[in-house]
């Protein structure tokens, strides 16, 4: 009915297992040219019905994304442009010298976002998920303490209590909720940057909201899909800043690397465990690697950091 050009008899259509989104995708073969996405959403989960006004907000900022061709919201569909299969997370055996313009041509991207004025922003703002507030970073907090250390790692609940009640992590939380905002993707990690004729696009972003630009930074620099060297996160905070980051910058973004990863640690627990999709528990080892690796960084979280020392893989110490 709405693509009147393609051949009925020749249209091929093929589902797209990937990641933990209750999303259903397919890719729609029209000819031996053609092709498009077409994606199927819960319509009872806020998110999904955001993606489509995103888009359209992104294209008209050119911030690269996919382009909607249709959208059907009483039946939950949407037509969208085919950028192919290559996502960032593909290149990820490439030599330094190839993923760095990638990398780079993301943050680009994403920092176009960041940078939109307040004057057009004002509108979307208001049709977008939760923002990032003290509430929310608490929230992260006690998603990585109820679904990885208590779920996956069987860490008994008086524990989980103690740890999710220190101090110190409710005044990050507080600090985080009171730097001013910007708008950011929310889950911005190699995934969900699709790599086209050497230039990055974005994908996902049902999840963008107000929030702070180094915690799009943090998804991508302490990815869990990703072992990035510290000399490459470097050149990269580099890239996006300008030149050498202030040490606010660099604060505030080892902070949101410590949310970013109680996030997805959270995650990978709950999808793995509840939702089933067990292939997620895989990334649990290399993401609390890193969050080792940054808690060590921070003041006042030496029991946090010895219950995960103590909990992960040797190869954290």
């Amino acid at each position: 009915m709405h693509f009147p050009r393609f051949d009925i008899d020749q249209i091929k259509i093929t589902p797209i297992e990937k990641g933990g989104s209750d999303r259903k995708f397919y890719r729609v073969q029209c000819s031996a040219e053609q092709t498009l996405i077409l994606v199927r959403y819960n319509r009872e989960r806020e998110e999904n019905r955001h993606y489509v006004e995103i888009a359209r907000f992104l294209e008209t900022h050119k911030i690269r994304a996919p382009k909607i061709y249709f959208h059907d919201p009483d039946e939950g569909l949407i037509w969208l442009e085919d950028l192919g299969e290559c996502d960032l997370f593909g290149y990820r055996s490439e030599s330094w010298l190839v993923r760095r313009a990638f990398y780079e041509s993301a943050l680009d991207q994403v920092g176009k976002l960041h940078r939109l004025p307040e004057s057009v922003c004002v509108e979307m703002r208001e049709r977008l998920p939760a923002e990032f507030n003290a509430a929310l970073y608490l929230w992260e907090q006690n998603y990585f303490f109820e679904n990885c250390l208590g779920r996956h790692f069987n860490i008994d609940q008086e524990k989980i209590c103690q740890l999710a009640a220190m101090p110190e992590l409710h005044q990050i939380a507080a600090g985080l909720g009171k730097l001013p905002r910007v708008l950011v993707h929310r889950d911005f990690q190699s995934q969900n940057i699709i790599v086209r004729n050497g230039q990055a696009y974005l994908i996902d972003f049902q999840g963008m909201r107000p929030g702070l630009a180094e915690y799009d930074l943090a998804s991508l620099l302490y990815d869990p899909y990703v072992d990035l060297s510290e000399a490459e996160r470097t050149e990269l905070i580099e890239h996006y800043c300008g030149r050498g980051p202030t040490a606010d910058f660099s604060n505030t973004l080892r902070l949101c690397a410590m949310q970013r990863l109680m996030q997805a640690l959270g995650a990978y627990g709950f999808l793995g465990l509840v939702k089933g999709h067990k292939q997620f528990l895989n990334h649990i080892p290399a993401a609390m690697k890193s969050l080792y690796s940054i808690l060590s960084q921070l003041d006042g979280l030496n029991e946090l950091v010895e219950t995960i020392s103590h909990l992960a893989d040797e190869r954290i110490r």
